[in-house]
């Protein structure tokens, strides 16, 4: 079993000068969700090596037992610190793909046309698919074999325009999720602000938060079952 991991590259909070990346429980989780399964794992970004941290990810309080289990985790870190550039890899060479969340990949891999194009050639092979929180944002543009929008008439979630507002937040990405998912005829579905929520459609498993991370792993494990 081998799967597939892609992060972002992308660090700045659009104009406010402030950082942004990807979201540590939503790399964390999954990965050993997927490690202590047996799977082989390579993770990729746009730009490959060490892919930025949103800094609020790595506060006291966004801490969790698979985040600690990182920071005591060597070889985790290396692997984390050598991402390969995503235009190197092939949906041919694994079973599975994983995009976790930050807001980094509202401005990177939702606009990378090698993002697309791998996501709908794991669909077209009719592998599982996964995105947690803000990764589900880079279906966007990703089409279906019929040239629809990827998400229309499939159940979707990700993060909800009250979680982003709750971050303050709302005016500073470049698309709500929830907002874009309705408009391209999604049946977008969310559950409370910041509580485990993942649904499914067909291979396809979204979750909605950092919460959700771990559950949208494990969910994603049963479609290679």
């Amino acid at each position: 079993m081998k799967i597939l991991m892609v992060l972002t590259s992308h660090d700045q909070l659009g104009d406010t000068g402030k950082k942004t990346g990807f979201w540590l429980e939503e790399f964390a989780a999954p990965y050993y969700t997927f490690l202590d399964a047996g799977a082989e794992i390579v993770v990729a970004s746009p730009e490959g090596g060490q892919p930025p941290l949103d800094p609020k990810s790595d506060a006291p309080d966004a801490q969790t037992e698979m985040t600690e289990r990182f920071k005591a985790d060597a070889d985790a870190q290396a692997v984390l610190a050598n991402t390969v550039r995503l235009d190197s890899v092939r949906q041919e060479d694994f079973d599975t793909v994983f995009y976790p969340g930050g807001h980094g990949p509202l401005w990177d891999l939702a606009e990378s046309p090698i993002s697309i194009a791998l996501l709908e050639s794991f669909d077209r092979a009719g592998k599982p698919i996964g995105l947690v929180c803000h990764a589900p944002g880079v279906l966007r543009h990703v089409k279906a074999a019929n040239g629809d929008p990827y998400v229309k008439g499939r159940t979707v979630t990700g993060f909800t325009n009250s979680e982003e507002a709750a971050v303050q937040l709302t005016d500073v990405v470049p698309f709500l999720i929830e907002d874009e998912f309705t408009a391209q005829g999604a049946d977008y579905r969310k559950g409370p602000d910041w509580g485990e929520f993942v649904v499914t459609d067909g291979k396809l498993v979204t979750g909605q938060n950092p919460g959700s991370s771990e559950a949208a792993a494990r969910t994603l494990m049963t479609k290679l079952a």
